[in-house]
């Protein structure tokens, strides 16, 4: 399959998940679908270089990176799953089901940071990028990197709004990315 052919695949893939929020640059997802366009791009971009010279110090430091965003994803989605409440959708709420809860989850991953989700793309987007770094790689991690940012900002707005006082507490005591980092 060509990349032309899978970037048009899997865009279209994203914007269906993303179809509600694209409309709408208040919420989170719409700024998540510009994320996952510039992950995709960097992808494809390093697709040929994924195994080459496998025991370099770039190709290590990428594994290393990978593995902590398959991990951060695991942990992030197993609390939630655990700990979190889903809400009723509501009309114009373009979050999904797993987004949507209305129990603060405060326990495993979500005791250390905020977004262990989009800390695993973060994770992933770098992890990418280490695989043939370049300066056109790196400029597209970079906006992958602030959309991700943006993203993160946005939905602790939409937190804020929906969980109040205890989300506020809950920002003060949390880092947002990587423990006791930022």
């Amino acid at each position: 399959m060509s990349r032309t052919l899978l970037f048009i695949v899997v865009s279209a893939l994203c914007a269906w998940v993303s179809w509600a929020s694209l409309a709408n640059p208040r919420v989170h997802g719409f700024y998540r679908f510009f994320a996952w366009e510039a992950m995709l791009i960097l992808i494809l971009m390093n697709i040929d270089r994924w195994f080459v010279d496998p025991f370099s110090l770039h190709q290590s430091m990428s594994w290393l990176l990978l593995v902590c965003s398959v991990y951060l994803v695991v942990a992030g989605v197993l609390q939630l799953r655990r700990g979190g409440q889903t809400g009723e959708r509501v009309p114009g709420d373009s979050r999904h089901a797993f987004e949507r809860t209305t129990l603060l989850v405060t326990t495993g991953i979500y005791k250390y940071i905020r977004h262990p989700l989009y800390s695993s793309l973060l994770f992933l987007t770098w992890g990418v990028l280490c695989k043939d770094p370049s300066p056109a790689a790196l400029l597209v991690a970079g906006i992958a990197t602030l959309f991700l940012v943006v993203t993160a900002f946005v939905e602790e707005s939409e937190c804020i709004a929906s969980l109040g006082t205890a989300y506020r507490t809950y920002m003060s005591r949390t880092k947002r990315f990587i423990p006791f980092l930022i």
